[in-house]
């Protein structure tokens, strides 16, 4: 029997394709738009701390998922004779598969999102949370947008899936592309030319539908965008219209009142291991500070509880006289967030938020916080100024160099006009000959008087710009001294050797003379 061409070419334009095309797409895409939101919410109850939350997500994901499509959407269309009261809904065949779609491919989705979310490093968050913003913010304006970029080629793969699946709904009488299909090929026996048909619908939807949504993973993929670097004339333009502003951290309070951090008798374990054995520490407003010693000496977790990134099991921090920090309290405690504003935090591995710019990086906790749109945007371009990346206030953070990556992040801190900077090793990360202008900026701000805690391995830079060098090992500060008091204190011998000293003790210089 021969392929009836003409009979096939006049199925593209029945009105009955053409309608039973628009169910499929309406369909499709309220399942995939529905299905999408509340998968997000079951991968977010999943990757739960709150076990009430992650269980119930848990068996849900696994139940429907285990469930074949067309047996759930049979049992959900005679669901009615169980529940009278679900009649009126479910009885009409398109409302009924629209809810077995929905409820199969939020189980679906989820485990989509889930992948995406974990995918966010945990840098981002500890970001958002030294810059003061709480748990919806951070999920909002920093985890969703990255999430979703990563998730966006998995969702689109996933709404073709659920083009086709609408297929099934045919078992069910709703009047879709196989349904008219069905009818017409049960009236002339012209099987193979109304399949074809109904292959050519589902391949046009799946193409113009697959096209826009591909069309919004290239908008939102940010390695295609082309670096946008302000030319001479309207970055000269730009600065004369900043001439008149200036921005300069927060004053310090009055010398001698009270020490702009206390740190008392922090103890802090990670299972069985102590990482910090007591420490007491208090500097004062307008002091930089150094902290040195060997890896693993606990440098790195002291500086992660001066902001609350994470948790002492015995102690007490004050700031400036006023309590901040107590041994068990939670990331959200009112107080430790109020607090949290006034500390700025540059981290080792920079932590931009790669989704935005850089003027929307430095822009977006003060906005959270409620600033002027207006007046941080200008805040934003001073101290993108301040840092020597002006001209670059419209590139991403990939497109940057490591080093410029870093002076961001000072300027992402400051935008904040915090009291005292906290700096985690902010060169390690860097090729050296990237170190110096980082190094700069933060030499540029202790001019300016600004309280720092520096955790760096940069000895030389460390013994210049400090003015007490704090040495610490095993988990206990050995030695809080002055640059002074290092080089020729009697009791520093151990630290002029691990900065690579110790021919200058004075014990060396007596024997050689």
């Amino acid at each position: 029997m021969q392929f009836d061409w003409s009979y096939f070419i006049s199925l593209f334009s029945m009105p009955a394709f053409w309608q039973a095309c628009i169910t499929v797409v309406e369909l499709s895409a309220l399942a995939w738009a529905i299905g999408m939101v509340l998968g997000f919410g079951l991968a977010s109850a999943k990757l739960s701390s709150q076990r009430w939350l992650r269980v119930p997500a848990g068996v849900y994901i696994w139940f429907f998922r285990s469930i074949p499509l067309l047996v759930l959407v049979v049992f959900i269309y005679n669901l009615p004779q169980l529940f009278p009261v679900t009649g009126s809904v479910l009885s009409n065949p398109f409302y009924c598969g629209l809810f077995a779609l929905v409820v199969t491919e939020a189980a679906y989705m989820a485990e989509i999102h889930r992948g995406g979310l974990i995918s966010v490093h945990k840098g981002q968050k500890e970001a958002g949370r030294a810059l003061g913003i709480g748990t919806l913010g951070l999920q909002r304006l920093i985890v969703i947008p990255q999430a979703f970029r990563i998730s966006l080629p998995t969702l689109i793969n996933e709404y073709i899936t659920v083009v086709k699946l609408t297929s099934l709904i045919s078992v069910i009488s709703l009047t879709e592309l196989l349904t008219v299909g069905q009818r017409l090929y049960a009236q002339n026996f012209l099987v193979m030319e109304t399949l074809a048909a109904v292959a050519v619908y589902y391949v046009l939807i799946v193409s113009v539908f697959g096209w826009l949504l591909q069309c919004l993973e290239r908008y939102l993929d940010l390695n295609q965008r082309t670096p946008q670097t302000l030319a001479a004339n309207p970055l000269a333009q730009l600065r004369q219209n900043l001439a008149l502003r200036s921005v300069s951290p927060r004053p310090p309070l009055p010398p001698g009142t009270a020490p702009a951090l206390q740190l008392q008798n922090l103890h802090k374990r990670y299972g069985d291991h102590l990482v910090l054995k007591g420490i007491d520490l208090n500097i004062a407003c307008g002091q930089v500070v150094s902290i040195i010693g060997p890896s693993g000496s606990g440098k790195t977790s002291l500086i992660r509880t001066i902001n609350g990134l994470e948790s002492i099991d015995q102690g007490e921090i004050v700031l400036f006289g006023e309590s901040y920090i107590h041994a068990g309290d939670s990331p959200n405690n009112p107080q430790m967030r109020r607090g949290v504003r006034h500390i700025g935090m540059v981290f080792q591995g920079f932590n931009l938020f790669p989704h935005l710019n850089l003027v929307d990086n430095i822009t977006l906790a003060p906005l959270y916080h409620g600033g002027d749109k207006q007046l941080t945007r200008q805040q934003a371009f001073v101290l993108l100024d301040k840092v020597g990346l002006l001209a670059h206030a419209n590139k991403y953070p990939h497109q940057l160099s490591g080093g410029q990556q870093q002076r961001v992040a000072i300027a992402r801190a400051l935008a904040m006009e915090p009291q005292v900077m906290l700096f985690d090793e902010p060169t390690s990360a860097l090729d050296p000959e990237l170190v110096g202008d980082v190094l700069k900026v933060i030499a540029d701000l202790a001019r300016e008087g600004m309280t720092m805690v520096i955790v760096t391995h940069e000895m030389e830079f460390a013994m210049s710009i400090s003015d007490r060098v704090v040495f610490m090992e095993n988990g206990v500060v050995q030695l809080d001294a002055t640059p002074e008091g290092i080089r020729h204190g009697p009791d520093a011998e151990r630290v002029r050797r691990f900065m690579g000293m110790a021919e200058d003790t004075p014990t060396r210089m007596a024997s050689n003379s």
